[in-house]
Protein backbone atom coordinates (compact mmCIF):
# COMPACT_ATOMS: atom_id res chain seq x y z
CA UNK A 1 0.00 0.00 0.00
CA UNK A 2 1.12 3.66 -0.40
CA UNK A 3 -0.54 6.67 0.96
CA UNK A 4 0.79 9.72 2.14
CA UNK A 5 0.70 11.92 5.67
CA UNK A 6 1.68 15.49 3.49
CA UNK A 7 -1.02 17.80 3.22
CA UNK A 8 0.63 20.67 1.14
CA UNK A 9 -2.74 22.57 0.70
CA UNK A 10 -3.48 22.92 4.51
CA UNK A 11 -3.35 26.90 3.84
CA UNK A 12 -6.34 26.27 2.29
CA UNK A 13 -8.38 23.78 4.17
CA UNK A 14 -8.17 25.89 7.42
CA UNK A 15 -9.32 28.98 5.39
CA UNK A 16 -12.15 27.08 4.26
CA UNK A 17 -12.69 24.81 7.42
CA UNK A 18 -11.88 21.49 5.88
CA UNK A 19 -10.10 19.14 7.86
CA UNK A 20 -5.92 19.09 7.84
CA UNK A 21 -5.92 15.61 9.48
CA UNK A 22 -5.69 12.39 6.91
CA UNK A 23 -8.34 9.92 6.51
CA UNK A 24 -7.85 6.62 8.25
CA UNK A 25 -6.47 3.64 6.14
CA UNK A 26 -8.25 1.13 7.14
CA UNK A 27 -12.30 2.51 7.50
CA UNK A 28 -13.47 -0.56 9.34
CA UNK A 29 -11.02 0.10 12.16
CA UNK A 30 -11.43 3.48 12.35
CA UNK A 31 -15.59 2.84 12.52
CA UNK A 32 -14.96 0.34 15.66
CA UNK A 33 -12.67 2.70 17.80
CA UNK A 34 -15.18 5.80 17.15
CA UNK A 35 -17.96 3.78 18.31
CA UNK A 36 -15.74 3.03 21.66
CA UNK A 37 -14.67 6.45 21.45
CA UNK A 38 -17.63 8.32 21.31
CA UNK A 39 -19.35 6.52 24.53
CA UNK A 40 -16.96 7.57 26.86
CA UNK A 41 -18.11 10.50 29.08
CA UNK A 42 -16.70 14.09 29.93
CA UNK A 43 -17.39 14.16 32.98
CA UNK A 44 -16.36 17.51 34.20
CA UNK A 45 -18.80 19.01 31.22
CA UNK A 46 -21.74 20.34 32.28
CA UNK A 47 -24.12 17.48 32.02
CA UNK A 48 -21.35 14.87 31.35
CA UNK A 49 -21.72 14.63 27.75
CA UNK A 50 -19.93 11.38 25.93
CA UNK A 51 -17.37 12.49 23.21
CA UNK A 52 -19.65 11.42 20.50
CA UNK A 53 -22.14 13.94 21.67
CA UNK A 54 -20.32 16.84 22.05
CA UNK A 55 -16.95 16.86 20.49
CA UNK A 56 -15.89 18.62 16.88
CA UNK A 57 -15.43 16.67 13.80
CA UNK A 58 -12.01 16.96 13.80
CA UNK A 59 -11.31 15.50 17.41
CA UNK A 60 -13.28 12.32 15.61
CA UNK A 61 -10.90 12.77 12.28
CA UNK A 62 -8.19 12.46 14.46
CA UNK A 63 -9.30 9.16 16.40
CA UNK A 64 -10.54 7.44 12.90
CA UNK A 65 -6.70 8.69 11.58
CA UNK A 66 -4.85 6.67 14.97
CA UNK A 67 -6.87 3.66 15.00
CA UNK A 68 -7.44 3.48 11.37
CA UNK A 69 -3.84 3.08 10.32
CA UNK A 70 -3.87 -0.11 12.18
CA UNK A 71 -3.46 -2.93 10.33
CA UNK A 72 -5.45 -6.03 11.75
CA UNK A 73 -4.62 -9.04 9.60
CA UNK A 74 -0.58 -8.54 9.98
CA UNK A 75 -0.85 -6.96 13.98
CA UNK A 76 0.58 -3.94 12.29
CA UNK A 77 0.00 -0.28 12.89
CA UNK A 78 1.53 1.11 9.46
CA UNK A 79 1.43 4.92 11.22
CA UNK A 80 3.10 5.27 13.99
CA UNK A 81 3.44 8.64 14.96
CA UNK A 82 1.13 12.13 15.33
CA UNK A 83 2.35 15.31 16.62
CA UNK A 84 -0.53 17.53 17.32
CA UNK A 85 -0.54 20.95 17.79
CA UNK A 86 -3.17 23.48 18.84
CA UNK A 87 -3.83 26.42 20.94
CA UNK A 88 -4.96 26.15 24.73
CA UNK A 89 -8.93 25.25 26.02
CA UNK A 90 -8.98 23.17 22.87
CA UNK A 91 -9.87 19.65 25.25
CA UNK A 92 -6.07 18.68 25.03
CA UNK A 93 -5.59 16.75 28.24
CA UNK A 94 -9.58 15.41 27.65
CA UNK A 95 -8.93 13.93 24.50
CA UNK A 96 -5.27 12.38 25.24
CA UNK A 97 -7.84 10.63 28.45
CA UNK A 98 -10.00 9.17 26.06
CA UNK A 99 -7.40 8.30 22.98
CA UNK A 100 -5.86 6.02 25.54
CA UNK A 101 -8.93 4.73 27.02
CA UNK A 102 -10.26 3.37 23.57
CA UNK A 103 -6.58 2.23 23.23
CA UNK A 104 -6.99 0.28 26.70
CA UNK A 105 -10.51 -1.35 25.54
CA UNK A 106 -9.44 -2.63 22.06
CA UNK A 107 -5.84 -3.78 23.15
CA UNK A 108 -5.69 -7.66 22.47
CA UNK A 109 -1.89 -7.38 24.03
CA UNK A 110 -1.81 -9.34 27.99
CA UNK A 111 0.17 -7.19 30.43
CA UNK A 112 0.54 -4.27 27.58
CA UNK A 113 1.98 -0.93 28.72
CA UNK A 114 0.44 2.36 28.27
CA UNK A 115 1.72 5.40 29.07
CA UNK A 116 1.12 9.23 29.34
CA UNK A 117 3.79 11.10 29.69
CA UNK A 118 3.72 14.58 31.16
CA UNK A 119 6.48 17.12 32.15
CA UNK A 120 5.50 18.39 35.41
CA UNK A 121 2.90 16.69 38.53
CA UNK A 122 0.15 19.13 37.41
CA UNK A 123 0.21 18.57 33.63
CA UNK A 124 -0.16 14.33 35.15
CA UNK A 125 -2.87 15.70 36.65
CA UNK A 126 -4.59 16.95 33.66
CA UNK A 127 -4.21 13.98 31.78
CA UNK A 128 -5.22 11.22 34.75
CA UNK A 129 -8.21 13.26 36.23
CA UNK A 130 -10.45 12.65 33.02
CA UNK A 131 -9.33 9.15 32.64
CA UNK A 132 -9.95 8.23 36.09
CA UNK A 133 -13.07 9.86 35.55
CA UNK A 134 -14.21 8.25 32.12
CA UNK A 135 -14.37 4.72 34.05
CA UNK A 136 -15.63 5.81 37.82
CA UNK A 137 -18.60 7.86 35.66
CA UNK A 138 -19.22 4.16 33.55
CA UNK A 139 -20.28 1.33 35.43
CA UNK A 140 -19.25 -1.02 32.53
CA UNK A 141 -15.80 0.56 32.52
CA UNK A 142 -15.76 0.67 36.16
CA UNK A 143 -15.86 -3.16 36.71
CA UNK A 144 -13.62 -3.56 33.69
CA UNK A 145 -11.00 -1.40 34.72
CA UNK A 146 -8.91 -0.98 38.57
CA UNK A 147 -8.11 2.76 39.02
CA UNK A 148 -5.33 3.37 41.46
CA UNK A 149 -5.47 7.11 41.89
CA UNK A 150 -2.38 7.51 44.34
CA UNK A 151 0.12 5.71 41.90
CA UNK A 152 -1.79 7.32 38.57
CA UNK A 153 -2.38 3.81 37.25
CA UNK A 154 -5.47 1.99 35.21
CA UNK A 155 -5.27 -1.57 34.95
CA UNK A 156 -7.73 -4.05 32.76
CA UNK A 157 -8.90 -6.35 35.33
CA UNK A 158 -8.54 -9.51 32.80
CA UNK A 159 -5.77 -8.45 30.25
CA UNK A 160 -3.77 -7.03 33.08
CA UNK A 161 -2.87 -3.97 30.58
CA UNK A 162 -1.70 -0.84 32.27
CA UNK A 163 -2.22 2.89 31.45
CA UNK A 164 0.17 4.75 33.74
CA UNK A 165 -0.16 8.83 33.75
CA UNK A 166 3.39 9.64 34.89
CA UNK A 167 5.53 13.44 35.32
CA UNK A 168 8.84 12.11 32.94
CA UNK A 169 12.30 11.80 34.30
CA UNK A 170 15.45 9.18 32.94
CA UNK A 171 13.93 7.20 36.29
CA UNK A 172 10.37 6.71 34.98
CA UNK A 173 10.82 5.78 31.43
CA UNK A 174 13.97 4.00 31.35
CA UNK A 175 13.11 0.86 29.78
CA UNK A 176 9.32 1.30 28.92
CA UNK A 177 8.03 -1.18 26.53
CA UNK A 178 4.96 1.01 25.74
CA UNK A 179 2.80 -0.14 23.18
CA UNK A 180 0.85 3.36 23.20
CA UNK A 181 2.91 6.31 24.57
CA UNK A 182 1.13 9.73 24.38
CA UNK A 183 3.54 12.91 25.23
CA UNK A 184 2.08 15.85 26.40
CA UNK A 185 2.95 19.42 26.44
CA UNK A 186 5.86 18.76 24.36
CA UNK A 187 6.78 22.43 24.52
CA UNK A 188 7.88 22.33 28.26
CA UNK A 189 9.90 18.75 27.55
CA UNK A 190 11.64 21.59 24.96
CA UNK A 191 13.05 23.59 27.76
CA UNK A 192 14.96 19.80 29.31
CA UNK A 193 18.66 19.30 27.76
CA UNK A 194 17.99 15.58 28.29
CA UNK A 195 14.49 15.15 26.90
CA UNK A 196 15.36 13.84 23.43
CA UNK A 197 17.23 10.87 25.19
CA UNK A 198 14.66 10.47 27.95
CA UNK A 199 11.46 10.10 25.35
CA UNK A 200 13.69 7.94 23.02
CA UNK A 201 13.46 5.58 26.06
CA UNK A 202 10.06 6.36 26.73
CA UNK A 203 9.32 5.39 22.79
CA UNK A 204 11.45 2.77 22.26
CA UNK A 205 8.49 -0.46 22.72
CA UNK A 206 7.73 0.57 19.40
CA UNK A 207 10.60 -1.70 18.26
CA UNK A 208 8.86 -5.04 19.68
CA UNK A 209 5.45 -4.24 19.37
CA UNK A 210 4.57 -3.15 15.74
CA UNK A 211 1.03 -2.27 17.06
CA UNK A 212 2.15 0.58 18.89
CA UNK A 213 2.09 4.65 18.60
CA UNK A 214 3.70 7.55 19.78
CA UNK A 215 1.49 10.71 20.00
CA UNK A 216 2.91 14.17 20.94
CA UNK A 217 0.52 16.51 21.83
CA UNK A 218 1.22 20.45 22.32
CA UNK A 219 0.21 24.06 22.97
CA UNK A 220 2.72 26.28 21.61
CA UNK A 221 5.60 27.20 23.67
CA UNK A 222 5.21 31.03 25.38
CA UNK A 223 9.41 31.13 24.58
CA UNK A 224 10.55 31.19 21.29
CA UNK A 225 11.19 27.39 20.75
CA UNK A 226 13.58 25.19 21.90
CA UNK A 227 15.29 21.39 22.30
CA UNK A 228 13.17 18.57 21.45
CA UNK A 229 9.78 20.25 20.49
CA UNK A 230 11.69 22.45 18.23
CA UNK A 231 13.01 19.13 16.38
CA UNK A 232 9.54 18.02 15.79
CA UNK A 233 7.77 21.03 15.31
CA UNK A 234 10.46 21.38 12.09
CA UNK A 235 9.62 17.72 10.70
CA UNK A 236 6.65 17.92 11.05
CA UNK A 237 6.38 21.13 9.15
CA UNK A 238 8.58 19.69 6.67
CA UNK A 239 6.65 16.29 6.40
CA UNK A 240 3.29 18.25 6.27
CA UNK A 241 4.75 21.03 3.49
CA UNK A 242 5.97 17.56 1.13
CA UNK A 243 9.46 18.49 1.82
CA UNK A 244 10.21 15.31 3.55
CA UNK A 245 8.40 11.78 2.90
CA UNK A 246 7.75 10.01 6.21
CA UNK A 247 4.20 7.59 5.55
CA UNK A 248 4.88 6.67 9.28
CA UNK A 249 4.62 10.80 10.71
CA UNK A 250 1.42 12.75 10.66
CA UNK A 251 1.49 15.92 11.25
CA UNK A 252 -1.69 18.24 12.50
CA UNK A 253 -0.61 21.39 13.07
CA UNK A 254 -3.53 24.53 13.47
CA UNK A 255 -1.38 27.90 12.72
CA UNK A 256 -1.89 30.99 10.43
CA UNK A 257 -0.36 30.63 6.96
CA UNK A 258 2.98 32.17 6.38
CA UNK A 259 1.00 34.28 3.69
CA UNK A 260 -1.51 35.92 6.96
CA UNK A 261 1.20 36.46 8.95
CA UNK A 262 3.36 37.90 6.48
CA UNK A 263 -0.01 40.47 6.16
CA UNK A 264 -0.60 40.97 10.28
CA UNK A 265 -4.03 38.98 9.54
CA UNK A 266 -3.07 36.66 12.50
CA UNK A 267 -3.45 39.72 14.66
CA UNK A 268 -7.02 40.43 14.21
CA UNK A 269 -9.49 38.89 17.02
CA UNK A 270 -11.59 37.63 14.19
CA UNK A 271 -9.00 35.07 12.78
CA UNK A 272 -8.72 33.33 16.06
CA UNK A 273 -11.31 30.77 14.95
CA UNK A 274 -8.99 29.46 11.57
CA UNK A 275 -6.59 28.15 14.65
CA UNK A 276 -8.97 27.10 17.28
CA UNK A 277 -10.70 23.99 16.09
CA UNK A 278 -12.61 23.86 18.70
CA UNK A 279 -14.33 27.04 18.72
CA UNK A 280 -17.60 27.05 19.88
CA UNK A 281 -17.81 23.88 21.59
CA UNK A 282 -14.49 24.02 24.62
CA UNK A 283 -13.66 27.35 23.73
CA UNK A 284 -16.25 30.09 24.14
CA UNK A 285 -15.77 32.72 21.89
CA UNK A 286 -16.85 35.54 23.96
CA UNK A 287 -14.03 34.79 26.70
CA UNK A 288 -11.31 34.59 23.81
CA UNK A 289 -12.09 37.78 22.20
CA UNK A 290 -12.20 39.68 25.67
CA UNK A 291 -8.54 38.00 26.26
CA UNK A 292 -7.25 39.32 23.18
CA UNK A 293 -8.31 42.63 23.58
CA UNK A 294 -7.03 42.60 27.69
CA UNK A 295 -3.87 41.06 26.26
CA UNK A 296 -3.29 44.04 23.31
CA UNK A 297 -4.18 46.62 25.48
CA UNK A 298 -1.52 45.34 28.25
CA UNK A 299 1.46 45.75 26.27
CA UNK A 300 3.54 43.09 23.16
CA UNK A 301 4.59 41.40 25.94
CA UNK A 302 1.21 40.35 27.42
CA UNK A 303 -0.13 40.08 23.76
CA UNK A 304 2.82 37.78 22.36
CA UNK A 305 1.92 35.36 24.90
CA UNK A 306 -1.40 35.33 24.56
CA UNK A 307 -0.72 34.66 20.60
CA UNK A 308 1.47 31.99 21.40
CA UNK A 309 -1.34 29.83 23.90
CA UNK A 310 -4.55 30.57 22.41
CA UNK A 311 -3.74 31.33 18.27
CA UNK A 312 -0.74 28.77 18.39
CA UNK A 313 1.78 31.71 16.90
CA UNK A 314 4.94 30.76 17.02
CA UNK A 315 7.28 33.59 19.09
CA UNK A 316 10.43 34.51 17.27
CA UNK A 317 11.39 36.73 19.81
CA UNK A 318 11.24 37.44 23.08
CA UNK A 319 10.04 40.97 23.78
CA UNK A 320 9.95 41.88 27.45
CA UNK A 321 8.77 45.04 29.01
CA UNK A 322 12.65 46.24 29.53
CA UNK A 323 13.43 45.24 25.95
CA UNK A 324 16.22 46.93 23.98
CA UNK A 325 14.34 49.27 21.87
CA UNK A 326 16.27 47.69 18.77
CA UNK A 327 14.72 44.48 19.40
CA UNK A 328 10.86 46.19 18.05
CA UNK A 329 13.00 45.88 14.89
CA UNK A 330 15.21 43.11 14.87
CA UNK A 331 12.96 40.84 12.98
CA UNK A 332 12.41 42.86 10.13
CA UNK A 333 15.85 43.52 9.63
CA UNK A 334 16.35 40.11 8.58
CA UNK A 335 17.49 40.97 4.96
CA UNK A 336 20.12 38.88 4.09
CA UNK A 337 18.58 36.01 4.70
CA UNK A 338 21.14 33.07 5.86
CA UNK A 339 24.22 35.26 4.65
CA UNK A 340 27.24 33.22 4.76
CA UNK A 341 30.79 34.93 5.83
CA UNK A 342 31.70 34.11 2.42
CA UNK A 343 29.16 36.38 0.88
CA UNK A 344 29.11 39.46 3.04
CA UNK A 345 33.17 39.97 2.42
CA UNK A 346 32.03 39.79 -1.41
CA UNK A 347 29.66 42.62 -1.37
CA UNK A 348 31.40 44.95 1.13
CA UNK A 349 34.13 47.70 0.84
CA UNK A 350 35.42 47.66 4.51
CA UNK A 351 34.76 45.29 7.71
CA UNK A 352 35.00 46.08 11.42
CA UNK A 353 34.90 43.11 13.83
CA UNK A 354 33.42 43.05 17.37
CA UNK A 355 34.25 40.29 20.33
CA UNK A 356 33.22 39.52 23.79
CA UNK A 357 32.56 37.18 26.23
CA UNK A 358 34.47 33.84 26.51
CA UNK A 359 34.93 32.72 29.86
CA UNK A 360 33.88 29.28 30.79
CA UNK A 361 30.21 30.04 32.31
CA UNK A 362 29.77 32.29 28.98
CA UNK A 363 30.03 32.10 25.25
CA UNK A 364 32.46 34.28 23.46
CA UNK A 365 30.34 36.12 20.85
CA UNK A 366 31.81 37.34 17.38
CA UNK A 367 30.30 39.55 15.30
CA UNK A 368 30.82 40.88 11.91
CA UNK A 369 30.03 44.34 10.36
CA UNK A 370 30.24 45.66 6.86
CA UNK A 371 29.83 48.40 4.78
CA UNK A 372 27.78 47.17 1.47
CA UNK A 373 29.18 48.80 -1.98
CA UNK A 374 27.24 51.42 -3.54
CA UNK A 375 24.11 51.18 -0.36
CA UNK A 376 26.37 51.63 2.11
CA UNK A 377 23.99 49.60 4.70
CA UNK A 378 25.57 47.40 7.19
CA UNK A 379 25.71 43.82 6.81
CA UNK A 380 26.27 41.62 9.86
CA UNK A 381 27.45 38.09 10.85
CA UNK A 382 27.49 36.17 14.11
CA UNK A 383 28.89 33.18 15.70
CA UNK A 384 29.51 32.23 19.23
CA UNK A 385 31.74 29.48 20.91
CA UNK A 386 30.69 28.30 24.09
CA UNK A 387 33.04 25.23 26.50
CA UNK A 388 30.73 22.15 27.23
CA UNK A 389 30.82 23.63 31.30
CA UNK A 390 28.07 25.73 30.07
CA UNK A 391 25.93 23.42 29.14
CA UNK A 392 26.58 22.04 32.72
CA UNK A 393 26.35 25.11 34.54
CA UNK A 394 23.29 26.81 32.41
CA UNK A 395 21.13 23.45 32.26
CA UNK A 396 18.28 26.14 32.04
CA UNK A 397 19.95 27.59 28.66
CA UNK A 398 21.72 24.10 27.43
CA UNK A 399 18.77 23.01 24.92
CA UNK A 400 18.97 26.17 22.95
CA UNK A 401 22.30 26.38 22.91
CA UNK A 402 22.57 22.51 21.48
CA UNK A 403 20.01 24.06 19.00
CA UNK A 404 22.35 26.95 17.74
CA UNK A 405 24.95 24.63 17.64
CA UNK A 406 22.35 22.17 15.27
CA UNK A 407 21.81 25.54 13.34
CA UNK A 408 25.55 26.06 12.34
CA UNK A 409 25.73 29.27 14.82
CA UNK A 410 27.11 27.47 17.53
CA UNK A 411 30.56 25.94 17.65
CA UNK A 412 30.58 23.64 21.15
CA UNK A 413 34.59 23.50 21.51
CA UNK A 414 36.39 20.56 23.48
CA UNK A 415 39.72 22.71 24.55
CA UNK A 416 40.00 26.12 25.93
CA UNK A 417 41.51 28.34 23.82
CA UNK A 418 40.09 26.75 20.75
CA UNK A 419 37.30 29.34 20.47
CA UNK A 420 39.76 32.09 20.09
CA UNK A 421 42.13 30.17 17.15
CA UNK A 422 38.88 29.74 15.54
CA UNK A 423 38.04 33.99 15.64
CA UNK A 424 41.72 34.47 14.79
CA UNK A 425 41.61 32.32 11.93
CA UNK A 426 38.00 34.63 10.94
CA UNK A 427 39.60 37.85 11.53
CA UNK A 428 42.89 36.73 9.50
CA UNK A 429 40.79 35.52 6.59
CA UNK A 430 39.13 38.77 6.58
CA UNK A 431 42.70 40.16 6.77
CA UNK A 432 44.30 38.71 3.60
CA UNK A 433 41.05 40.03 1.44
CA UNK A 434 42.25 43.49 2.13
CA UNK A 435 39.13 44.41 4.43
CA UNK A 436 39.32 44.94 7.98
CA UNK A 437 39.66 48.24 9.19
CA UNK A 438 39.49 47.04 13.11
CA UNK A 439 38.64 44.33 15.85
CA UNK A 440 37.12 45.69 18.93
CA UNK A 441 37.02 43.37 22.28
CA UNK A 442 35.78 44.49 25.92
CA UNK A 443 39.41 45.57 27.40
CA UNK A 444 38.98 43.10 30.45
CA UNK A 445 39.17 40.05 28.24
CA UNK A 446 41.28 41.06 25.06
CA UNK A 447 44.53 39.25 26.53
CA UNK A 448 43.90 35.88 24.79
CA UNK A 449 42.32 37.76 21.79
CA UNK A 450 45.00 39.50 21.41
CA UNK A 451 47.74 36.15 21.57
CA UNK A 452 45.73 34.50 18.73
CA UNK A 453 45.17 37.10 16.62
CA UNK A 454 49.09 38.03 16.68
CA UNK A 455 49.25 34.31 15.99
CA UNK A 456 47.19 34.23 13.31
CA UNK A 457 49.03 37.72 11.16
CA UNK A 458 46.56 39.97 12.25
CA UNK A 459 48.59 43.26 13.40
CA UNK A 460 48.34 44.39 16.48
CA UNK A 461 47.62 47.97 15.45
CA UNK A 462 44.26 46.67 14.49
CA UNK A 463 43.02 45.62 18.16
CA UNK A 464 41.52 48.18 20.30
CA UNK A 465 39.52 47.88 23.35
CA UNK A 466 36.05 49.26 23.19
CA UNK A 467 34.87 50.98 26.04
CA UNK A 468 31.80 48.87 27.79
CA UNK A 469 28.89 49.82 29.97
CA UNK A 470 27.46 53.41 29.78
CA UNK A 471 30.12 54.14 27.02
CA UNK A 472 28.39 51.69 24.33
CA UNK A 473 25.32 53.73 24.84
CA UNK A 474 26.26 55.66 21.30
CA UNK A 475 26.37 52.14 19.98
CA UNK A 476 23.15 50.90 20.81
CA UNK A 477 21.40 53.97 19.72
CA UNK A 478 23.38 53.99 16.12
CA UNK A 479 22.19 50.13 15.92
CA UNK A 480 18.44 51.42 16.67
CA UNK A 481 18.29 53.84 14.34
CA UNK A 482 19.82 51.91 11.57
CA UNK A 483 17.59 48.61 12.31
CA UNK A 484 14.38 50.83 12.52
CA UNK A 485 15.42 51.90 8.94
CA UNK A 486 15.61 48.22 8.25
CA UNK A 487 12.00 47.96 9.12
CA UNK A 488 10.44 51.33 7.14
CA UNK A 489 12.15 49.32 4.24
CA UNK A 490 10.73 45.83 4.76
CA UNK A 491 7.20 47.64 4.84
CA UNK A 492 7.41 49.30 1.41
CA UNK A 493 9.87 52.36 1.09
CA UNK A 494 11.98 51.77 -1.85
CA UNK A 495 15.98 52.24 -1.94
CA UNK A 496 18.20 52.64 1.40
CA UNK A 497 17.44 55.30 4.05
CA UNK A 498 20.01 57.93 4.09
CA UNK A 499 22.56 56.62 6.85
CA UNK A 500 22.05 53.16 5.47
CA UNK A 501 20.24 50.50 7.08
CA UNK A 502 21.78 47.19 9.47
CA UNK A 503 21.08 43.95 8.05
CA UNK A 504 21.38 40.62 9.20
CA UNK A 505 20.14 36.93 8.47
CA UNK A 506 18.03 36.26 10.96
CA UNK A 507 20.31 33.59 12.89
CA UNK A 508 18.29 32.31 15.82
CA UNK A 509 21.17 32.61 17.78
CA UNK A 510 20.97 36.50 17.59
CA UNK A 511 16.87 37.18 17.85
CA UNK A 512 17.59 34.60 21.56
CA UNK A 513 20.58 37.22 22.66
CA UNK A 514 18.59 40.34 21.62
CA UNK A 515 15.80 39.13 23.25
CA UNK A 516 17.64 38.06 26.06
CA UNK A 517 19.01 42.33 26.43
CA UNK A 518 17.30 44.29 29.12
CA UNK A 519 17.85 47.78 29.08
CA UNK A 520 19.62 49.96 32.32
CA UNK A 521 19.00 53.80 32.24
CA UNK A 522 22.08 55.20 33.50
CA UNK A 523 21.08 59.27 33.10
CA UNK A 524 20.30 60.32 29.48
CA UNK A 525 21.91 57.00 28.30
CA UNK A 526 21.22 53.40 28.00
CA UNK A 527 23.23 50.66 29.50
CA UNK A 528 22.64 46.65 28.57
CA UNK A 529 24.63 44.30 30.59
CA UNK A 530 24.65 40.78 31.39
CA UNK A 531 23.85 41.27 35.10
CA UNK A 532 20.45 42.67 33.48
CA UNK A 533 19.88 39.74 30.93
CA UNK A 534 19.79 36.93 33.82
CA UNK A 535 20.67 33.62 32.65
CA UNK A 536 20.01 34.28 29.25
CA UNK A 537 23.20 35.38 26.94
CA UNK A 538 23.69 38.47 25.40
CA UNK A 539 27.94 38.06 24.48
CA UNK A 540 27.00 38.15 20.93
CA UNK A 541 24.86 41.01 20.69
CA UNK A 542 27.44 43.18 23.17
CA UNK A 543 29.89 41.93 20.25
CA UNK A 544 27.64 43.36 17.57
CA UNK A 545 27.80 46.77 19.27
CA UNK A 546 31.47 46.50 19.75
CA UNK A 547 31.67 46.68 15.94
CA UNK A 548 28.98 49.12 15.34
CA UNK A 549 31.28 51.48 17.49
CA UNK A 550 34.24 51.05 14.94
CA UNK A 551 31.92 50.70 11.73
CA UNK A 552 29.98 54.40 13.32
CA UNK A 553 33.24 56.16 12.49
CA UNK A 554 33.09 55.87 8.61
CA UNK A 555 36.12 53.87 7.92
CA UNK A 556 37.73 54.54 4.70
CA UNK A 557 36.48 52.08 2.05
CA UNK A 558 39.53 49.23 1.27
CA UNK A 559 38.44 47.28 -1.76
CA UNK A 560 39.49 44.01 -1.65
CA UNK A 561 40.37 41.72 -4.49
CA UNK A 562 41.05 42.63 -7.92
CA UNK A 563 41.98 46.15 -9.04
CA UNK A 564 39.67 45.10 -12.18
CA UNK A 565 36.92 43.86 -9.69
CA UNK A 566 36.36 47.56 -8.39
CA UNK A 567 37.46 49.54 -11.07
CA UNK A 568 39.65 51.31 -9.85
CA UNK A 569 43.15 52.65 -11.78
CA UNK A 570 46.17 51.47 -11.30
Amino acid sequence: MEWSTACPDWAERLKSGRSIIPPPIFPEQAEQALAVFKQLKIVDAPGSPTFGESSAQWVFDLVASIFGAYDAESGRRLITEWFVCIPKKNSKSTLAAGIMMTAMILNWRMSAEYSILAPTIEVANNSFAPSRDMVKHEEELDDLFQVQTHIKTITHRTMGATLKVVAADANTVSGKKSVGTLIDELWLFGKQPNAEDMLREATGGLASRPEGFVIYLTTQSNDPPAGVFLQKLRYARDVRDGKIHDPCFVPVIFEHPPEMVARKEHLKVENLAMVNPNFGFSVDQAYLEREFKKAKETGEESFRGFLAKHANVEIGLALRNDRWAGADFWEAAALAPQISLDELIARCEVIDVGIDGGGLDDLLGFAVVGRERDTRNWLTWTHAWAHPSVLERRKEIAARLLDFERDGDLTIVQQIGDDVRDVADIVSTIHQAGLLDKVGADPAGIGGVLDALADAGVPEEKVIGISQGWKLSGAIKTAERRLASASGRKGGGQGAAPDGVLMHGGQGLMAWCVGNARVVPVGNAVNITKQASGTGKIDPLMALFNAVTLIALNPAALYGGSVYDQGVGI
